[in-house]
């Protein structure tokens, strides 16, 4: 019997296992959803002058971003179905370990529960869950355009990473939706940082060395070559800098917001550069994990620096 056949011999929770491991690890994804959601949370309180809300705000941003995040995974697995199928059969789905109805019925009910979640919260944020939810069924359909999106990928960068500050209104909206009904002042650079770092993520994912390029696979390093892929990752790295510096100027500790962003930027731009350098799998293994940590360090350092500070005041 071969691994495939024997894998879709295991029970379907022993496969969900299987699948979760491979595309979506669902321990650091939900750390770093906490993280991330904790944050927004955090600076819109501290923006507006306000006390931080109570646990269960955070439990239900916590919980709806990664019902968030697993739904961009069963989106990407939806657009990329027939692209896996022919050039990367070893995925999940196309080697048969689950199916796409299957994810699909899974992430319709990961929404139901998203929903219903925030709802409990406040009913009047199932509006700000429904302009996600609506924008990511657009993109799993490419909006409507996939071979003008495909011959164009900054293009599509820029559309899809456009669903990361949409998720982070949504998460900021748990804060002062209910305490206020608007936004605090300054929210708009926090949004926008969530999109430069969904940049880096994306990039970060992508930027391959050449021995890892496969035909039939779109990536940053092919569209641009690797040196200057990793050139615009740093790039998008240092824009997000910019941003968490400012924002944390707003949110009354600049000082040690900007430390922790310098000390992450630094080491950011010394695994950019041996990778610029020697462009190999080790190198490209680095880079993946950096974009990680440096979104958890930015998002860390805007969202508990300010409650450290006030705590100190």
């Amino acid at each position: 019997m071969t691994e495939t056949a024997a894998e879709r011999g295991l029970p379907l929770p022993a496969r969900l296992w299987v699948y979760q491991a491979e595309r979506f690890p669902l321990l650091k994804t939900a750390v770093l959803c906490a993280v991330f959601a904790a944050a927004g949370i955090s600076v819109s309180a501290h923006l507006a002058g306000r006390p931080l809300p109570g646990l269960a705000t955070f439990a239900v941003a916590a919980f709806v971003t990664t019902a968030l995040f697993f739904l961009l995974r069963v989106a990407d697995e939806v657009k990329d179905a027939d692209d896996d199928r022919r050039y990367r059969p070893e995925r999940p789905v196309p080697r048969g370990l689950v199916s796409l109805p299957l994810l699909v019925g899974l992430g319709a009910g990961a929404a139901a529960a998203a929903v219903a979640a925030a709802a409990a919260l406040s009913a009047g944020l199932v509006v700000f869950l429904a302009i996600v939810l609506g924008f990511m069924v657009l993109m799993a359909v490419e909006f409507l355009v996939p071979r003008w999106l495909k011959a164009r990928p900054v293009a599509y960068l820029v559309s899809h990473m456009a669903v990361m500050p949409l998720i982070d209104l949504y998460v900021t909206a748990t804060e002062w939706w209910p305490a206020a009904g608007a936004p605090p002042r300054g929210i708009a650079l926090f949004l926008a940082l969530s999109f430069v770092n969904g940049c880096v993520l994306e990039i970060g994912r992508k930027t391959w060395a050449p021995a890892s390029e496969r035909p039939g696979v779109e990536s940053y390093s092919r569209l641009w070559g690797p040196r200057r892929a990793v050139l615009v990752w740093l790039a998008c790295v240092v824009a997000a800098a910019l941003l968490a510096a400012v924002t944390g100027r707003l949110l009354g500790a600049p000082l040690a917001i900007a430390a922790a962003i310098a000390v992450a930027a630094l080491a950011c731009a010394a695994v950019a550069a041996r990778f610029a350098r020697r462009p190999d799998t080790a190198g490209e293994t680095a880079l993946d994990a950096a974009s990680g940590v440096w979104v958890l360090v930015c998002y860390a350092a805007l969202g508990a620096l300010p409650i450290a500070f006030a705590g100190a005041a």
